[in-house]
């Protein structure tokens, strides 16, 4: 990954302006390197996808998310305090007819194909200097030397935003089979899959204040009771999900195919021998559920999932986000935060995954993060774990 080795060891939720500054830096540095490989492959202009955005577009959006949040927000001090929308005015962007191009809540999916784009030295230009206002606004929060957490709420959201943006185009460039520098890979995990038992009790399931910056889907953290269970130490791999595929004579997985010596996968173009031994990686939630029916194992719920990530050091997570049993619904007494569009109209249609996998950013791995798509999505890096019955 393009972050420092110092970056590294800074909790992006925690991050004070200095180090938010620098953390902003190095996203937007990844950012412009994948603006770049779909530039020199002739890939920015595409044709309409339901599930993804044209690169343009997206690229444009993420500076306008930062402006929007950040310099044209009047109110970004006041953090989740800050008024809806409609009731909190914003000053000019300095793009004309930014929101009418780049506004997410307000653009249909199906319309930014045939909008008036910026062209990619343009948006360089443009992520150039939204990104330069953010950080002098950080630079006046550092000189204060007295910064409240709520102050820099919004600069964690548009960074934890932009990270998001750069791992859904590593999944488009997969699809699309362009290459990239550091792509991300799948490693090989323990040939033996152990179990590991959790005792009856009851846990703290999602985040309070007190853990730095949260998404609003995270927070109103509750006490619930938990039955024992046991669940796998790691994903579930190739090794153990392809026989289930061979004797239900299901179709191969999205990029997989036989080879003449066992297996080989599409990786950003190129075929190269599939390693039995990697969790097995773009399956869909009903893979997931019917392997698990297969195996006469099932899926964990998300609680049981962050229980387990959360006490058990042998719970081995990151190397592919992980479907759970759990749709993707609030937490009792949810609140949404000011950016309205980011949990609530999902809520109830799509499901819940846990985890992290090589294309995510070190800054966006938590074990609480509750990441959610579509359970027939495959172009994701989802795999799964089980549970005994």
């Amino acid at each position: 990954m393009p972050f420092s080795e110092s970056s590294h060891a800074i909790k992006a939720r925690f991050a004070a302006p200095a180090a938010l500054a620098q953390l902003l830096k190095e996203m937007r540095a990844v950012t412009l390197a994948l603006l770049d490989a779909y530039a020199d492959a002739n890939m920015l202009q595409l044709p309409y996808e339901e599930a993804l955005n044209p690169p343009l577009w997206e690229l444009g959006h993420v500076g306008w998310f930062q402006e929007y949040w950040i310099s044209r927000n009047q109110q970004r001090h006041r953090g989740t305090g800050c008024e809806p929308v409609g009731d909190n005015a914003r000053s000019a962007s300095i793009l004309p007819q930014a929101d009418a191009c780049y506004d997410s809540s307000l653009v249909p999916h199906e319309t930014r194909w045939h909008l008036p784009l910026l062209q990619a030295i343009d948006c360089k230009a443009y992520l150039a200097k939204t990104l330069k206002q953010t950080l002098q606004h950080l630079q006046m929060l550092e000189n204060t030397n007295c910064v409240d957490e709520g102050e820099l709420y919004f600069y964690r959201l548009v960074l934890l935003h932009e990270a998001m943006h750069a791992e859904a185009a590593i999944y488009r460039a997969q699809a699309l089979g362009l290459a990239i520098k550091n792509a991300p890979t799948v490693a090989t995990l323990n040939l033996q899959q152990t179990q590991i038992v959790i005792d009856a009790q009851q846990i703290m399931l999602g985040s309070v204040a007190a853990d730095g910056f949260c998404f609003d889907n995270e927070l109103q953290a509750r006490q619930i009771n938990l039955a024992a269970f046991s669940i796998d130490g790691q994903a579930v791999t190739w090794a153990q999900y392809l026989p289930f595929v061979e004797a239900t004579n299901r179709a191969y997985p999205r990029y997989v195919q036989r080879a003449i010596n066992g297996y080989e996968a599409l990786f950003f173009g190129h075929l190269q021998p599939l390693d039995m031994h990697a969790a097995a990686v773009h399956l869909t939630w009903q893979d997931a559920a019917d392997w698990c029916a297969w195996a006469g194992r099932r899926l964990p719920t998300e609680a049981e999932w962050e229980c387990a990530a959360m006490q058990k050091s042998a719970f081995k997570w990151g190397d592919v986000w992980e479907w759970t049993a759990s749709k993707f619904v609030p937490y009792d007494g949810f609140v949404a935060h000011p950016y309205l569009d980011y949990s609530a109209p999902w809520f109830g249609t799509r499901m819940v995954l846990r985890g992290a996998c090589g294309a995510t950013l070190p800054i966006m791995r938590h074990p609480k993060y509750r990441n959610y798509f579509m359970p027939d999505r495959n172009d994701i890096y989802a795999g799964f774990r089980s549970c005994g019955l």
